[in-house]
């Protein structure tokens, strides 16, 4: 296995986690405000929540892929490179959506990068 495409996405997986524990404390200053953002079920409110759990959730996909990705391939370098696309945009996507609902229209590069880069993992892997 390339040792790159290890270290990049396990650091990047782990710095995930601490934009999700950032994110989350940062949250926490005002979850406690039931009119925050519009209240619990407004956009925005979920929009936020979203971004926050979604640190996790690719950060996570990425220490997943240090650990499981076979040896070195284009679909390697692919997986490699969208999985960390996709970490760094579907945050930021949803805040910035959060904030004005037009950013909602580029969901696709999030979205299509984590998909292409799981569909790129599995072709490693078969």
């Amino acid at each position: 296995m390339n040792t790159a495409h290890y270290t990049l996405n396990l650091a990047a997986g782990w710095y995930g986690f601490l934009g999700g524990v950032l994110s989350g404390m940062l949250i926490g200053l005002f979850f406690h405000r039931e009119d925050w953002l519009g209240g619990y079920d407004s956009f925005p409110r979920r929009m936020i929540r979203l971004g926050h759990i979604a640190f996790f959730g690719l950060g996570l996909i990425n220490i997943l892929f240090a650990l499981s990705a076979s040896g070195p391939s284009p679909w390697t370098d692919a997986a490699s490179k969208l999985l960390i696309v996709g970490l760094v945009t579907m945050p930021v996507n949803c805040f910035a959506t959060a904030w004005k609902r037009s950013f909602r229209h580029l969901f696709f590069i999030p979205a299509g990068s984590t998909g292409l880069g799981v569909v790129a993992l599995v072709l490693t892997l078969t």
